[in-house]
């Protein structure tokens, strides 16, 4: 019995050992890189010297390593008088097979692999450039081929948990690729699949068990969308994907290999990567490129990095198959004979492949003769007895290295990022913009408030040196008509006394002093009419300028200030007579319900705190109160009036407005007032005061009051097509008083009870300001939020069974759930009995289960059926849970009992 392991060698029972070998320097990776020229070309990693030794001109030939495995405990008893059938020369990159003890046939590959070779080694020399070229845009492909037993899956699947210097090929290629992406940007998703009797299966989802193969008819990829698909971030969990892949993969225990693989295992690695690619230069007139170059562009490469380990060939008189056994050895031998065909022919350069033969060849249709980097490594073993399967296997790999792949790259333009990145642009651009117009507008405006300071400057000072002028006139005037009236009076004096004492002989004299006087007097008389006709030129011009300044008579002006001040006294007390008869009225009403109350309750009850501010939902406590509630209401209408009422809401005086709102909000709290207000158009006030005004009390009894109307489903529709919920919403976000708060939640909770309006009170944010509302964190609050929740899935439940609401509950969209898990077992008795009736509703809808699983929420339902206070929400619950095939389904893995 052979006495090798699946995933890695057994030691000889000499002892012998595996060492490292260090790698050449020559076989490190070149520091240089080629540069890229155009958008279509890339970065090219050079590989290491041992694989471009062979070259010859040829970048996309098929790159071939062959591994010798040590001999097992079983080789070295049954072959102990024989030598080894190869002979390795490692250093000339040789393989000598022998024939007999005096001829072999001697072969050359890319690499040669002692029996020592290191894992390290195996991958830098085999997949390491392959793993290169994926990160720069190429598809690659690493492939294992050998007899059953030759440590294939050693050499790609080792985990390498005990011991890190044994990890395979996968695993130390997933290191290289997460060293070298960046998880911001860039992106790796995972297939692990096998080919078991011609049927492509799902390693990573057993279920999932006959996957099709697809080909693109216009580029030839191939790809299998029916494969589950795993994004990873980090290597743990790529290790944690291949431990669950190899558990699900099939094997067998022959006389050549105690866990031979039955199947061809596949691993494809999906790489995802953001570039920046610089467009074309510009050139210039005369052919000279210009120093300009137009700005990157952003580009993604998507590689595929795929890791094929294939089953072994063996021959069944060797491996002793039967049965079923014998039938998965004959599908392994036909898929690896149907490979070896299509490589035959691809290195023959014939004009048909047969890569429709098989499924494997259908898989592997990229990596021969395909635009993938290849690299083979065959695997054999020592042992004489083996000869024959040896040679096959050394000649495949030689017909392998005449393939030639023409190697491409694969970019696309990333219209995402560059989208993403021109939005950002447009958002600087617009706020900028409105930057820089405020700054505009802010600049204009001060231009017009200075324009307008000279222009009242100017006008002020025109109007002073205006009155100025007129005083100077008239003083200059009055002081001329006295000079001329104290001269006339000395003339008249001196002419009375010279008359007597000079007779005839100075008559002369007299009659010439006189008519002086006349000429003076007449002179005078001119200047004062002159400066008269002045006076009146200056008043004239002083009026128009009084009118233009003043805009009218200044009587008329002060008549129609003294009417207008007694309007507004009249409209002031009519007011106030109509508020202190409202209250006179409201007074009686609640001293009235005060006594009714004490006399139903008696001297131990007695009610205290009563605050018709703060119970828009008060009208409950007074179902019974009679005809003298009906008589005080009709009073209050008859005697006020409900139009006055409602226009006192306007009111500019705030202490009207407030005391208005809270007439209005107790009237609300009445049925049979409720659609005298609505009609009187009260709902579109109330709606206004919550939109206009930021006092706390006005926001607080107008929520109450909205609450109030929102208890009659007509008043709803009314409420959702004015806008209300979108008012309410805003509010919710505002406010911060927790009675404010309580008095908005009771009206959206209101809402949530009507079938019609849930998508629309969804989409206007209701069920996020109802859960924004949480952050109060005050039990009537919550309370009343709870109650909406339980209302708005009571309408879903009601909906989905009706067949009228199919798909995810929108409490569950809206990120509801984790709260009503949170508080479903709440301290206060209403809010933990509305979250637990909500939670039944929900778990009616079996479209909701798995969403109620992974929040918690089946732990709550479980609890309710069992604990609940209430005998009709157990029952609910204990229905829901087993009549759910999801529910059950987890219950039964949790081993939960109900």
């Amino acid at each position: 019995m052979a006495s090798s392991y699946r995933n890695g060698y057994r030691g000889s029972s000499s002892g012998s050992m595996k060492v490292d070998r260090p790698v050449p320097s020559s076989n490190l990776k070149a520091s240089s890189f080629k540069s890229r020229t155009s958008t279509g070309s890339a970065l090219r990693r050079s590989s290491p010297a041992s694989l471009t030794a062979l070259d010859d001109g040829v970048p996309g030939r098929v790159r071939v390593a062959v591994r010798l495995r040590p001999r097992n405990a079983e080789e070295l008893a049954a072959d102990a008088d024989f030598a080894d059938c190869v002979e390795l020369q490692p250093e000339l990159k040789r393989l000598k097979l022998r024939k007999n003890n005096w001829d072999s046939d001697t072969y050359e590959f890319d690499e040669v692999l002692t029996e020592f070779a290191s894992q390290k080694r195996v991958y830098e020399v085999v997949a390491k450039p392959v793993v290169e070229s994926v990160l720069d845009g190429y598809n690659g492909t690493v492939m294992a081929y050998g007899q059953t037993g030759t440590g294939k899956t050693f050499t790609l699947g080792r985990i390498g948990e005990e011991d890190t210097s044994d990890r395979g090929i996968m695993v130390r290629s997933m290191e290289d690729i997460f060293a070298d992406i960046s998880p911001e940007t860039d992106s790796i998703s995972v297939s692990y699949l096998q080919l078991y009797m011609e049927t492509l299966q799902d390693l990573l989802d057993p279920a999932n068990d006959n996957i099709p193969i697809v080909e693109d008819p216009k580029t030839g990829d191939v790809s299998v969308p029916g494969a589950t698909l795993v994004e990873i971030r980090d290597q743990q969990s790529f290790v944690e994907l291949l431990r669950i892949g190899e558990a699900h993969r099939i094997a067998a225990n022959t006389k050549l290999n105690t866990e031979s693989s039955r199947s061809h295992a596949i691993l494809m690695v999906h790489v995802r990567r953001s570039v920046m690619g610089r467009e074309d230069i510009i050139s210039s007139e005369n052919g000279d490129p210009s120093h300009l170059a137009k700005p990157f562009k952003p580009l993604v490469r998507k590689s595929k990095l795929v890791v094929v380990d294939l089953a072994g060939s063996e021959r069944v008189h060797k491996s002793g198959s039967e049965g079923h056994m014998l039938e998965e050895a004959k599908s392994i031998n036909l898929s690896l004979s149907a490979l070896g065909k299509c490589i035959n022919a691809l290195a023959e350069n014939s004009a048909h492949v047969p890569v429709r033969d098989s499924k494997l060849t259908r898989l592997l249709r990229d990596s021969f003769g395909g635009t993938a980097r290849t690299s083979l490594i065959v695997t054999i073993g020592p042992s004489p007895r083996h000869r024959g399967e040896t040679a096959s296997t050394i000649q495949f790999g030689q017909r392998a290295m005449k393939v030639e792949n023409m190697l491409k790259i694969k970019e696309e333009f990333d219209y995402k990022s560059l989208s993403r990145r021109l939005e950002v642009q447009v958002d600087k651009l617009i706020v900028e913009n409105e930057r820089q117009q405020k700054a505009f507008e802010d600049e204009v405006e001060r231009i017009n408030v200075e324009a307008q300071n000279r222009i009242s400057e100017v006008e002020r000072s025109f109007t002073d040196a205006l009155e100025k002028e007129r005083l100077k006139c008239q003083m200059d005037y009055m002081e001329s008509v006295k000079q001329l009236e104290e001269k006339l009076v000395l003339n008249q004096q001196k002419h009375d006394c010279d008359g007597f004492t000079d007779g005839l002989c100075n008559g002369q004299g007299s009659r010439l002093s006189v008519a002086e006087i006349n000429n003076l007097l007449e002179k005078e008389t001119n200047l004062r009419k002159a400066a008269e006709e002045e006076v009146e030129r200056l008043k004239s011009q002083l009026g128009q300028q009084s009118q233009l300044e003043a805009g009218g008579d200044t009587d008329v002006l002060k008549l129609l200030k003294i009417i207008e001040d007694e309007a507004h006294q009249k409209k002031k007390l009519e007011e106030e007579i109509i508020i202190l008869r409202s209250q006179l009225l409201q007074s009686t009403f609640e001293a009235d319900q005060m006594r009714r109350c004490l006399e139903r309750s008696g001297p131990g009850n007695a009610y205290t705190g009563l605050d018709s501010s703060m119970s828009p939902f008060r009208h409950s406590q007074f179902k019974d109160s009679g005809n003298g509630q009906k008589a005080s209401i009709a009073t209050l209408f008859e005697q006020v009036g409900l139009q006055k009422i409602l226009a006192l809401l306007e009111s500019e005086d705030a202490n009207v407005r407030i005391h208005a709102v809270k007439v209005v909000a107790n009237l609300a709290a009445e049925e049979a007032n409720q659609k005298k207000i609505v009609e009187s158009g009260g709902l579109t006030s109330l709606l206004m005061l919550l939109r206009s005004f930021e006092d706390e009390t006005v926001r607080r009894v107008a929520a109450g009051a909205i609450a109030n109307l929102a208890m009659n489903e007509a008043n709803q529709e009314l409420i959702m097509l004015e806008g209300g919920i979108s008012l309410l919403s805003i509010t919710a976000a505002d406010a911060e008083d927790p009675q404010t708060l309580r008095m908005v939640a009771g009206a959206i909770a209101n809402l949530c009870g009507n079938d019609k309006l849930q998508m629309k009170l969804r989409s206007e944010g209701g069920i996020k300001a109802l859960l924004g509302i949480v952050r109060c964190g005050h039990p009537d609050v919550l309370s009343q939020v709870a109650r909406g929740i339980a209302n708005f899935a009571k309408c879903e439940s009601r909906g989905s069974t009706q067949g009228i609401k199919s798909g995810r509950s929108l409490l569950i969209e809206d990120g509801a759930l984790p709260w009503i898990v949170q508080n479903a077992n709440n301290e206060a008795a209403p809010i933990r009995r509305h979250i637990e009736l909500a939670l039944c509703h929900l778990a009616q809808h079996e479209v909701n289960a798995k969403d109620m699983i992974s929040g918690g929420a089946l732990w709550e339902l479980v609890r309710i059926s069992r604990d609940c206070s209430r005998e009709d929400i157990r029952s609910l619950a204990r229905r829901t849970l087993s009549s759910s095939p999801t529910f059950k389904s987890e219950m039964r893995r949790l081993r939960i009992e109900y």
